[in-house]
């Protein structure tokens, strides 16, 4: 254990009833932990631990001994665990349902450790289980752990807020720049290698249009003036929370936005990944990505139409491959041929434009397929690291990597997520130019599986629709000038006659070689396609397209499409050399020595939240993705390990967006930590604020004057025994914090398994809770129908509740919405025809969690206490199929009402009338023709009915 962990350690046991805990990211939370629990004597009680997610069970549980209680455990087995003074993992859920229904004894409970602090707030679960226990159980302790400083300094005071709701008085601040914490890390840090790299002038191009394309994004943003100015910076872009900060200041007016604005936000996340994306993956599939984005968004986004927007994809392409002239060498103008010609449908167009395509002749496709210049310096890192373990061990001194034991020595690798793993151990075991080769195949291929996608537009080739940006086409939107982000119509056809070539090469090795191994089938692929060119000669036109590869080892194909591949002709030719062959030549000499160079290095991916130091115990870590926490693990690491050397890497590329973010999320951590500690100064929490949350009714508030003296006239101001609420909730509504506030509100809340409704608010009034999104779901999927008709058969006055967000507006849809006809897809027109088919259905429109229980509490007055056993039994039918309590069956007699409906020209607008006029079958069997005429609204009608109840039944006699 570190020597600050004990610090925090011994803060939280002065206070025997809790605090809060807010550390620097990386800073061993789980360790911290974990000592913390070691610390448990089971003659206290048991300790539960909520909100914990997977990884964090993982890395406080490293030996499981922990038990986790889940709802497949019965309830007397719970109970066990609760009794038994043991340390288990529980779910917020499962914890209420059984405190509420009294199965877990509160005194049995030494304490609860909640992690993710920074997620509660007053009205989450976890907060109504510490107000239910500590009103019963005043020695239980609450030990709330964050590990996310930023997210506790969103929104107005939440700490404080935080700290009211659990009932605690005591907030213990550990950033990383406190004074315990640098003293303990910075004893014996590790030797740090910094190594900045440069990128490569395409990367850097595709940097700054970027950041140009954000900052015009940013700027239209501003113009809406309905986002905090000092909110929309380009360094703020570049972290996840920035797109939470945008949507939580425009949720409130969302429904009255524009589409260009909401299309904005969308914008601002994606150029965000893009990035990202740069500086963390390689060129193929940054394109890849892009094709991507260009397919689903061309028609919709506003950035792809932003000045500088162009450039991304140009350099993307330039990084990946050249499409020029043979002889000069000069790429063909891409932007020329496509920024000003429009979508062409009709044959005549399309001939012209091949026809002007065909004037350029003797057209080359180039492979670039540049590496990431990471690539190369971790190549050389490790080769780095290798001679220095062989001169340590050959001059006999202490090994770089074998301090304690570890003789080879374990290499680190740390990374952003798993693709970046497995591509970085393909580089060290296949080499660079073999990846590049393998994603550039499949970069390929995907484009001929998109081709092969049946099109349903082939009818209707006037309109239209958008999608034919992969075809070489721009797509027309009006109002808007399309700028050039596609490719032109020959450089697409280079594209897939390289793809159709290997997917045919690939389907005659797998037909050849079934079920051969893939090293020999890549090695036929490659051997058989070295150093070729192929040229095809189109039957409408003379055009020569070829396909010249850069690296030695890559694949020379170029095919046609499935419409020109019966009568292209194949030319094979030798290819003549470029210069970029020499080059890569190089590189390619240092593939041989990958194999057995590097046996000893792991990987390591980021996103995985698994902390792999201690269990591999490394001597060199590469951080090939720079992150915060991770840096402030290695740190835990040395502290943790004195004596061990330890040699870390950090590879950024120079001048990069990967750097600001680094350097940024630094200042936004302290920044965070200097906001929580004025806070913290500042705070007004109440000594005696247990004292106020006795008991159940302690949230409400006290009585007026005018009321007390109102009690005085009553028997001498002898106050009334007020009568206890209750409200039964079905079981799955303990999901939402509606329980909690009502709980709040002083009325007692009974967790049962209801098969009608979500709330029995009294015998008569069942209430159906429906948030907006779910809403939208319950109509589409007819969920919602038989919901309110079950209410409707076992209720006198079914409720559907609609509960808006109560930081979102209190509108349904905005004016321009709202049609003056029945359509479909109109949310208005389906809750009137709900309302048309059940007319006791009332619908209760609630402005937040608040306003709901005070609706609830207006809806209880003068009302009975539900019947627990009843609302149980309400809807599950018996044995004979009768559901009991249903009101169509006290007032009707459905199995004649059924019957009638059935008959012959009884329909549902008329049979109501019928049932009106007579009180049995046997009166409308009996009724003249002249008065079911009447009845059923015309003779017809009538005529038919008639003819079917006098119609003779053959016999046999």
């Amino acid at each position: 254990m570190v020597q600050f962990h004990e610090h925090i350690i011994s803060d939280l046991l002065e206070d025997p009833i809790g605090g809060v805990v807010v550390v620097s990211a990386g800073l061993g939370l789980p360790k911290l932990i974990s000592s913390l629990l070691s610390l448990h004597d089971p003659s206290q009680g048991s300790v539960l631990i909520l909100n914990a997610s997977p990884s964090q069970k993982n890395s406080i549980d490293i030996d499981s001994q922990l038990s986790s209680i889940t709802s497949d455990l019965p309830s007397h087995h719970r109970l066990s665990f609760y009794t038994s003074g043991g340390i288990f993992f529980i779910t917020p859920r499962i914890l209420i349902v059984d405190l509420l229904t009294q199965r877990l004894p509160t005194t049995s409970i030494a304490g609860i450790i909640l992690l993710n602090a920074h997620s509660l707030s007053d009205t989450s679960t976890e907060a109504f289980i510490v107000r239910i226990m500590r009103s019963s159980n005043r020695s239980l302790y609450v030990r709330a752990f964050s590990d996310r400083p930023h997210a506790m300094v969103s929104g107005f005071a939440k700490a404080e807020r935080l700290l009211k709701c659990l009932f605690l008085r005591k907030l213990h601040l550990w950033p990383r720049f406190q004074v315990y914490v640098s003293q303990n890390l910075e004893r014996d840090p590790p030797e740090v290698v910094d190594i900045r790299v440069p990128m490569s002038p395409h990367m850097i191009g595709i940097q700054k249009a970027v950041i140009e394309v954000m900052d015009a994004c940013l700027k239209e943003m501003r113009k809406t003036n309905k986002v905090d100015v000092e909110d929309l910076t380009v360094e703020n872009g570049l972290f996840k929370s920035f797109d939470e900060i945008v949507r939580r200041q425009l949720d409130p007016i969302w429904h009255t936005l524009g589409k260009k604005t909401k299309q904005l936000v969308s914008d601002l996340k994606t150029l965000r990944k893009l990035l990202d994306y740069l500086s963390r993956y390689d060129a193929v599939t940054y394109l890849k990505y892009l094709d991507s984005l260009r397919a689903s968004e061309s028609f919709r986004s506003v950035w792809i139409f932003a000045e500088s927007s162009y450039k991304i994809f140009e350099y993307a392409k330039k990084r990946v491959y050249h499409f020029g002239q043979s002889e000069s060498g000069k790429s063909i103008g891409v932007s020329r041929t496509t920024s000003t010609r429009k979508r062409k449908l009709d044959e005549k167009n399309k001939d012209g434009d091949d026809s002007s395509a065909s004037a350029s002749s003797g057209l080359i496709l180039k492979e670039i397929l540049e590496e990431p210049p990471k690539w190369k310096v971790l190549r050389d890192i490790l080769v780095e690291i290798q001679k220095e373990g062989q001169k340590q061990s050959m001059a006999g001194q202490e090994e770089i990597h074998g301090s304690q034991g570890d003789l080879n020595g374990i290499v680190l690798v740390a990374c952003k997520d798993e693709h970046s793993c497995m591509q970085l151990q393909d580089c060290i075991t296949k080499g660079h130019h073999k990846v590049m080769q393998e994603e550039w195949e499949k970069y390929l291929l995907s484009k001929v599986e998109l081709q092969a996608l049946p099109k349903y537009d082939k009818k209707k080739p006037k309109a239209p629709k958008g999608f034919g940006v992969l075809d070489g086409v721009i797509p027309s939107v009006s109002g808007q000038k399309a700028e050039v982000s596609s490719i032109s119509k020959p450089e697409n056809d280079a594209l897939m006659a390289a793809a159709y070539e290997i997917s045919k090469q690939a389907k005659k090795d797998t037909d050849v070689k079934d079920g051969g191994a893939n090293e020999e089938h890549a090695k036929g692929k490659k051997n058989g396609r070295k150093n070729k060119r192929q040229m095809i000669s189109k039957t409408d036109r003379e055009c020569e397209t070829s396909i010249q590869s850069e690296t030695p080892h890559s694949k020379q194909k170029e095919t046609v499409n499935d419409q020109n591949l019966s009568t292209a002709g194949h030319l094979l030719g030798n290819a003549s050399e470029s210069n970029y062959r020499c080059v890569l030549q190089k590189h390619d000499d240092q593939g041989p020595e990958n194999n057995s160079a590097f046996s000893s290095v792991h990987f390591h991916a980021l996103e995985s939240n698994q902390s792999l130091l201690d269990i591999l115990q490394p001597s060199v870590i590469i951080v090939y993705h720079p992150d915060i926490a991770f840096v402030r693990e290695i740190e835990i690491y040395k502290s943790e390990n004195p004596s061990k050397r330890l040699k870390v890497y950090f590879l950024f590329y120079e001048d990069s967006t990967e750097v600001q973010k680094f350097d940024a999320s630094v200042r936004r951590e302290n920044g965070a930590f200097e906001s929580l500690i004025r806070q913290k100064s500042l705070m007004m929490i109440p000594v005696c604020q247990d004292e106020q949350f006795l008991g159940v009714n302690s949230s409400q508030e006290p009585q007026s004057i005018a009321a007390q003296n109102v009690i005085t006239r009553k028997a001498g101001g002898r106050k009334e025994a007020e009568k206890e609420m209750q409200i039964i909730v079905d079981m799955r509504e303990f999901m939402s914090s509606l329980p909690n506030v009502l709980h709040q509100k002083g009325m007692r809340i009974i967790p049962v398994t209801l098969e009608v409704g979500d709330y029995i608010v009294s015998p008569l009034i069942c209430v159906e809770r429906k948030s907006i999104q779910d809403l939208f779901g319950s109509f589409s999927s007819g969920r919602l129908y038989h919901q309110v008709e079950m209410m409707s058969r076992c209720y006198r006055i079914p409720v559907l509740l609609i509960e808006f967000s109560q930081d979102k507006s209190f509108s349904f849809q905005s004016a321009s919405e709202i049609g003056d006809d029945v359509t479909p897809n109109s949310i208005m027109s389906k809750l009137s025809l709900l309302v048309l088919h059940f007319p006791r259905l009332r619908i209760v429109w609630s402005r937040s969690l608040h306003a709901t229980a005070e609706i609830f509490a207006m809806l209880k007055a003068n009302q009975d206490e539900p019947d627990v056993g009843k609302a149980i039994r309400i809807g599950v039918p018996s044995e004979d199929g009768i559901i009991e309590n249903d009101i169509r069956a006290e007032n009707l007699n459905t199995s004649a009402v059924e019957f009638l409906r059935r008959l012959p020209g009884i329909t549902d607008s008329n049979y109501r009338s019928v049932m009106d006029g007579c009180t049995n079958l046997a009166e409308v069997v009996q009724l003249p023709m002249e008065k079911l005429a009447v009845l059923m609204g015309g003779h017809k009608a009538a005529k038919t009915l008639r003819d079917f109840l006098d119609a003779k039944y053959p016999t046999l006699l």
